[in-house]
């Protein structure tokens, strides 16, 4: 009654079209086509597809041409493409450097107040900086900055930016800043008395960071205010050690920071 054999030839293939391929994606129940294991995809490579039934057996299958069924019909798996990759971002929100050797240093230099505020400027633009081959060095005060200046000597290729706390007017670091006038050095700096104060409170979970009476040491006021029983060195590498990114700190901070890097590092002044 049967001119030929049902079963002959490529029985997976369907009649009209070509067999649709399928991205091998995760929680996607199909079946093996061949021994009828039915799972849902918990793995896949450019070679093999992991399936998972609802016992929790696994069993791995290639990716084969026609070889699972997708509600009854015939597909085929493929692996799913991968979304193109957002370049990394840096602590600074720079794009990240692939590969990054440090650049020869520049004679432009960045110089800050104390050992807190280079560390801090390092963990956040610390990428950005060996990039652009700038070095930051850090001053133990400002009280004899116009000294300072002149021995470094600046001129062209040799620009010198400085960030200075609590740089608000009518303060001593106000008046020691406007001493320093020089075509190739600039002087900014943001409102706060120590750069403790641009962490962002919530980076620490307080509500704010707390006012310190007159006459107290800033940093052992604040210590004692927020009940952290340590010394000032321990409450700093807490401190720093919150930080991860430059949203975790203040906008006065974050411009002149930008700022400085942007000064010493015109182009055409390499050094």
């Amino acid at each position: 009654m049967y001119e030929r054999d049902v079963l002959a030839g490529d029985w997976r293939r369907p009649r009209r079209g070509k067999i649709p391929q399928v991205p091998a994606e995760l929680g996607l129940v199909v079946e093996d086509a061949e021994g009828g294991f039915c799972g849902a995809v918990v793995a896949c490579d450019k070679e093999a597809v992991t399936l998972e039934d609802r016992f929790g057996r696994r069993r791995v299958f290639p990716l084969d041409p026609a070889a699972f069924l997708l509600e009854g019909k015939v597909v085929t798996l493929v692996r799913q493409p991968e979304a193109p990759r957002a370049p990394r971002r840096s602590a600074s929100g720079s794009i990240a450097v692939e590969g990054l050797r440090a650049r020869v240093a520049r004679e432009s230099r960045i110089y800050v107040e104390g050992v807190h505020d280079a560390a801090l400027v390092e963990k956040v633009w610390g990428h950005d900086l060996r990039v652009e081959g700038v070095v930051v060095e850090y001053l133990e005060g400002v009280d004899h900055l116009p000294a300072i200046v002149e021995e470094f000597g600046p001129g062209p290729g040799r620009r010198l930016g400085v960030l200075v706390d609590h740089l608000v007017p009518g303060s001593k670091e106000s008046r020691i800043a406007a001493e320093v006038s020089a075509a190739h050095v600039r002087v900014v700096g943001h409102p706060f008395v120590d750069v403790w104060q641009a962490v962002k409170p919530r980076v620490l979970g307080i509500p704010a960071w707390p006012p310190v009476p007159r006459g107290v040491p800033w940093k052992e006021g604040v210590i004692a205010a927020l009940g952290w029983h340590v010394e000032p060195g321990d409450a700093w590498r807490r401190i720093l050690g919150s930080v991860t990114t430059y949203a975790d700190l203040e906008p006065e901070l974050l411009g002149p920071v930008e700022e400085l890097i942007d000064f010493v590092t015109v182009p055409g002044e390499d050094g």
